[in-house]
This record gives C-alpha cells, sequence and structure tokens, in this order.
C-alpha cells in the first residue's frame, strides 16, 4: 500500500486563514480585530449598538441597502466604523479593492482625519499580512489615495463636493452644532445635498450613507425626511422611548424593553449619560442624544418672552402646582420627573417664582409635596392633576388626606399637553409671565422651549396648570380666560376683547381659540 504524505501550511497561515474566513463573513468580526491598530492604548467596549452599525454598513455592501441614514449619539465609534474601518474591510476582506470612496464632513480637518486613519490600517503590518492591499506612490496623499486595482477614498469637506465621484458616498456630521444655529450655513448645505451630493455617485448600484446625530429640524435627516427620500433609517437614542422603536428593511429591531434604557452602557454608564445631560441642556439632548430636535424658537414658548426679575409684588396670589412621576421606580431605573411649580399673580401679570423637581420615590414625592406646602403656607392654593379610573381618584385622595388643612384640589386633565398649554403660550407671549431670578431658571427655560417635540414636558405641564388655576379659579376655562383677558386689557388702557359668540360652550376648546383669538 503506497503512503501518501500530506503537507500542511504553518500553523501560523492556518490562524491566518480562518481569521480571514471570519473577517470576511462578519464586518463586526473585522472592527474587532482591527481595533488594536486604530486604538492600540483603549480598550474595546463593544455593545449591541456598535453590531447593528455593523450589520447595516455590511447590507450595503451585500446591496440591500443603497441609501442609509444612522442617527447615533457622539461618543459611539460612529466615524471610526463608517469612514474608517468600512473601506478597509470592503478592499481587503470583502474582496471589492475596486471600490472608490468619498469620505466628507462639515470640516476637512474631520475629513482628512478620517482619510488618514484609514490608510494608516491598510498600510499596517497585520493589514497586510492578510490583505496585501498595494496603494500606489504617485496618489498616496492625506486627501486622497488609490490603490493599483482603481479604488481610491478621497477627502473633501461637505461643501466643496464637486470633481470625484464614488461607489460609496459617506457624510459624516455634515453640520457642526454652530452650524445649526445659521439660517445660512442649513440653506447651504440642504443645497449640497440635494443638488451636489447625487451628482457624485459612480452609478445606480453605488450607494450613499449619512451618519449623523440631529442638530436641527431642518439639518441634513430633516431635509431627508420632509422630501421623503427613500433612506434606510437607523435611529438609535441614547435613551430607549417605546414609542419610537427602531426597526428597518434587514430585520432590525431596537432590542430594548425598558423606558430610557440606554443605549451603549459598556461607553456610557447612568451617571455619566446624567452628567452629560445635565451639561449639555434639554435641547442639546433632544437632538444630539435623543434623536428628536425640536425648535429653539418659534414654537409655543420662546425664550424672548420671559422677563427675569429679582422679586414679585406684594399682595399677589399664590399657587403650587404639581405634576407627578407617570410610573413607578424600576430596579436599575431611576424615577420619573416629579415638579411642584410655585406661581404668583398679581397686576395682571404671572410670576413663576419657585420649581421644586426631583426624580423621587412615592415616598420622597409625599415628605416633598408635604415639606413644600408647609413652607408655603396654608394661603397657597395646591393644584394636582388627578389621574382617570378607580386608582387615579384613590391616589389623588390620598394626597388630598396627606395635606389636610392646606387648601387643595385634584382636577382631572382635558385635552392634550398641547392645548392645556396654549393659555399660558399666549400669556407668555403677550409678555405676561415672568421668572423670579433662580438657579432654575435655565433648565425651565431649556424645557420649555423645546415643547412639544423635547425629551421632557413635566414642567411645561406644572406650569400650564399653575396659570390656569390662577386664571381660571372656580370658573369656567373660557370665562375665566375671558375675565382675565378684560382685566389686563382694562389695567392698560386697551379695548376690551370681543364678546365671546354664545354658542361656543364655556370650557371648550373652541370657546378658550375664540377669546385668543385663534
Amino acid at each position: 500500500m503506497k503512503r501518501i504524505e500530506l503537507s500542511l501550511p504553518p500553523l501560523n497561515e492556518i490562524e491566518l486563514e480562518l481569521e480571514r474566513r471570519a473577517c470576511q463573513r462578519s464586518f463586526a468580526a473585522f472592527v474587532k480585530k482591527a481595533w488594536h491598530i486604530l486604538e492600540p492604548a483603549a480598550e474595546l467596549r463593544w455593545g449591541w449598538s456598535l453590531d447593528a452599525i455593523c450589520e447595516h454598513l455590511q447590507a450595503v455592501h451585500d446591496g440591500h441597502i443603497l441609501s442609509l441614514l444612522m442617527n447615533v449619539p457622539p461618543g459611539c465609534m460612529k466615524s471610526l466604523l463608517t469612514g474608517v474601518l468600512f473601506p478597509a474591510w470592503e478592499w481587503g476582506p470583502a474582496k471589492r479593492p475596486d471600490l472608490r470612496f468619498l469620505g466628507t464632513s462639515h470640516k476637512q480637518d474631520l475629513a482628512v482625519r478620517d482619510n488618514m486613519k484609514c490608510r494608516r490600517l491598510i498600510q499596517s503590518r497585520w493589514y497586510q499580512d492578510r490583505w496585501p492591499v498595494v496603494l500606489t506612490g504617485d496618489q498616496n496623499a492625506k486627501t486622497k489615495f488609490e490603490n493599483d486595482k482603481t479604488g481610491f477614498r478621497e477627502a473633501m469637506a461637505f461643501t466643496s463636493m464637486t470633481g470625484s465621484r464614488g461607489d460609496r458616498v459617506i457624510l459624516d456630521d455634515p453640520l457642526s452644532v454652530d452650524d445649526a444655529n445659521s439660517d445660512a450655513t442649513l440653506l447651504a448645505a440642504e443645497t449640497t445635498f440635494t443638488e451636489a451630493l447625487p451628482t457624485r455617485l459612480n452609478n445606480e448600484s453605488s450607494a450613499k450613507i449619512v451618519i449623523m446625530q440631529r442638530l436641527h429640524e431642518r439639518d441634513t435627516s430633516g431635509i431627508i425626511f420632509a422630501k421623503k427620500l427613500d433612506y434606510v433609517h437607523l435611529m438609535l437614542p441614547m435613551e430607549f422611548d417605546p414609542e419610537r422603536r427602531c426597526t428597518t428593511i434587514i430585520g432590525f429591531s431596537d432590542p430594548r424593553t425598558e423606558e430610557d434604557e440606554l443605549l451603549f452602557p459598556e461607553r456610557f454608564s447612568r451617571r455619566q449619560v446624567d452628567d452629560l445631560k445635565r451639561t449639555m441642556g434639554s435641547y442639546a439632548v433632544a437632538g444630539q442624544f435623543q434623536q428628536r430636535p425640536a425648535p429653539r424658537s418659534g414654537g409655543m414658548f420662546q425664550r424672548g418672552d420671559f422677563e427675569v426679575v429679582e422679586a414679585i409684588p406684594a399682595g399677589a396670589r399664590r399657587c403650587r402646582a404639581w405634576d407627578f412621576a407617570a410610573s413607578k421606580q424600576k430596579p436599575g431605573k431611576q424615577p420619573d420627573w416629579t415638579v411642584g411649580l410655585g406661581m404668583s399673580y398679581a397686576n395682571g401679570t404671572f410670576y413663576i417664582e419657585d420649581i421644586r423637581r426631583g426624580r423621587w420615590s412615592p415616598a420622597e414625592v409625599e415628605k416633598n409635596l408635604k415639606n413644600t406646602a408647609t413652607q408655603d403656607g396654608v394661603f397657597v392654593t395646591v393644584r394636582m392633576p388627578q389621574d382617570p379610573g378607580a386608582a387615579g381618584k384613590a391616589d389623588a385622595e390620598t394626597k388630598i388626606k396627606l395635606l389636610a388643612g392646606f387648601d387643595v384640589k385634584a382636577v382631572a386633565p382635558t385635552g392634550d399637553k398641547a392645548t392645556r398649554a396654549k393659555p399660558a403660550s399666549a400669556q407668555a407671549e403677550a409678555g405676561n409671565v415672568k421668572l423670579v431670578r433662580a438657579d432654575w431658571n435655565e433648565a425651565f427655560l431649556d424645557e420649555i422651549c423645546s415643547f412639544p417635540n423635547g425629551q421632557f414636558d413635566d414642567q411645561v405641564d406644572a406650569f400650564a396648570d399653575a396659570l390656569n388655576e390662577l386664571a381660571l379659579g372656580n370658573m369656567g376655562p373660557g370665562m375665566a380666560l375671558y375675565e382675565l383677558m378684560r382685566q389686563q386689557a382694562e389695567g392698560a388702557g386697551k379695548e376690551e376683547p370681543e364678546a365671546i359668540e354664545a354658542e361656543l360652550a364655556p370650557g371648550s376648546v373652541e370657546h378658550a381659540q375664540a377669546i385668543m383669538g385663534r
């Protein structure tokens, strides 16, 4: 019997081949293997959100997605994954060195930064041992480098997208935070996106990838939505909102189940996120973290409507309106916000004089409710919402008993939040709402000027209820607001408002709209 001898490759060659095959099958696997080349001193912290980004980029390679929009908070590796590792993966493990990439950002130096990182990875010993992609010597610069299979990666500023065409056009953060405050820059970015970017594609199989944090209603993502462009949308808010769960055509569904559950706890802990939110403010959090930008102005409330004063006049009527947390505390999750807003009314003007706000347990809510009432005194009306159903009635009765001896009332909310806030909006716009100077002013203005698109609205609810209580008293909403506006007009020497049509029932939305001229 003839003996057959087999010559096996060295063990290191077998290991290299196994690694090549693993990286070819999975972009995420390649990212994990290549990490040490790009960030040798930093530990790779991996989470499902990175898998989600990788899966959608791999779907671009497979031809399942030709237009991809990813809205992701800052610090979640979006630039590294999309602009650095993805081109290197397609050229090497995915065996498409012919592909041509255009990488662009709001600043040229950011686009060049990612170009250089990608080139450094491809030229590394680790990469070359596995995928010997050859870069040409005559075109190997910071802004553009080519390989010997006609593929290239070129960096440019977003508003300078002329000249080259690509199989992949990567638009990474087309706007800066400052850009989003400029109407001229927003318009220029819109023009570039709608008129220049579509002409930079090689052919009908070329792909567009937009990855960004939301900064403004009219940012590039907003343009995509407004024009109903055919983009697959991967939307990953920092804190989970069950009503906005993201699903996409490749079968992805945001795996989180609990409200406010974190996106990337391996990288951003609850403490870090809360610290960042306090620093950033509600407006920035709504856009950059939650991918739901709110208007900085032009909504129901504007910052310029609220004058800050040092004190309130003597003899004012006072009210404290509460908005309680909507849910009980859950393990590993902070309670929702509870707010008690103190307001005074004197000489036709409303003064917000104090806000008590915290993420309290039910026991802490009762403690703060009682302590605040004691500090305010018995002449301050305490107003609280009564939720529908037997449970809501029982909870309200419990709190009323807790405040025995005080002027307390529980009122069942009617209409939606925006409708209930309209009287407050009208009074603020008329210059009849002032803030007493205090540390809470900025947080209050951040939230109220983001309404109704902001992440939180607890202070808005308490504000609206306090104003309605002082304006309405025991009368129906329609007649009380009419009387309030009549008194204000009389005090200012203006003509009284027109009488209300008799067929409009006091307390109806139509009634209130007639009073306010809406």
